[in-house]
């Protein structure tokens, strides 16, 4: 559900309005059934198809199904962060993720969440992206943003920018772009995946003279990768990169750190994004966007990435059945 006061109910609702979407998939809603029911009385969705379950035993696959996990959240308020709506947030989160390792489901679509209210001893992570890492016994996994063909990933995720160089070693930008190049090979079928690789520093550090990590550290890792046989490249500055258009040329772009990689992924693919969680066991995705409270509630925000987030863990899946049967 994510963060029952933003986007996550009316972006869910607006999604499974459409019954073709029954076609595809059998959804399975983690949260408060109260939100869902506010949205619905607030929209006046008077014939909107759902139904309130206690497990996955009861599941309908016509419609909407609702597990109430969060019985006692009553605290509505759209637009606005609060504890309670956090500790909504966490336990949808944790029921969905005890389901998911269960094999129960077969993958998870995540609302957006506050990074904030969403804290607690239970939950003391940047995002969901540690937490699932963690949940699955890994150190870590990839941020990977999706739009059709255009893929970025990026080496550092939600730290503090000063933080960053001192991150950017050769050892963490080799296991990102493993991580990577498994996925694009297993999750998204590409055979041979060329990757494009960001320099950290403007114009790729311009020989030196701007900073001296691509020169020292990033392109000799890359030599050293392309001689064992992968199609990685660059390291190339971020601005003309995607001025240009070479991104797409690539199967997939590596960045150094999140704005790197989030800044122009969302001016090209703004609410038609898709956040994928690589190289985990399991199916992770959610939509590009936050909790939207400026809009929350006004019956304006898109349900289009978070669609495309559906869409986008139902092409894993396939991807990796056709996988696991080629093998065998």
């Amino acid at each position: 559900m994510g963060d029952p006061n933003g986007l996550g109910p009316e972006v869910i609702l607006k999604c499974f309005r459409d019954s073709r979407m029954m076609d595809q998939c059998v959804p399975l809603v983690f949260g408060s059934a109260l939100a869902f029911e506010h949205y619905m009385s607030l929209y006046k969705w008077n014939t909107y198809k759902y139904k309130v379950i206690e497990g996955v035993n009861e599941i309908d696959r016509t419609c909407l199904n609702i597990i109430d996990v969060c019985p006692d959240f009553n605290e509505m308020s759209i637009g606005s962060s609060n504890k309670s709506g956090g500790m909504a947030s966490w336990r949808s989160l944790d029921a969905a993720v005890k389901t998911l390792l269960a094999n129960t489901i077969d993958a998870l679509v995540t609302g957006p969440i506050n990074k904030h209210n969403i804290q607690s001893a239970d939950f003391t992570f940047p995002g969901h992206t540690e937490f699932l890492a963690q949940q699955a016994g890994q150190e870590e996994a990839l941020m990977l943003l999706v739009h059709q063909n255009l893929r970025v990933g990026m080496v550092t995720g939600h730290i503090p920018l000063k933080d960053v160089s001192s991150k950017i070693t050769a050892n963490s930008i080799r296991r990102k772009l493993k991580m990577m190049e498994k996925a694009l090979i297993e999750d998204f079928g590409k055979e041979s995946p060329k990757i494009a690789v960001l320099g950290l520093n403007p114009h790729a550090g311009d020989e030196g003279l701007l900073g001296t990590e691509e020169k020292e550290l990033i392109a000799p890792l890359l030599a050293e990768m392309q001689e064992n046989g992968h199609f990685f490249m660059g390291p190339f500055p971020a601005d003309g990169f995607f001025g240009s258009g070479n991104f797409r040329n690539f199967d997939g772009i590596l960045a150094m750190y999140h704005d790197q990689a989030l800044a122009p992924f969302k001016s090209i693919a703004f609410n038609r994004g898709v956040n994928y969680t690589a190289g985990l066991p399991f199916i992770r995705t959610s939509p590009d966007h936050g909790t939207g409270y400026d809009i929350a509630g006004r019956g304006i925000a898109s349900e289009g990435s978070f669609r495309e987030a559906v869409f986008c863990a139902l092409d894993v899946m396939r991807s990796r059945k056709a996988l696991w049967q080629d093998q065998e």
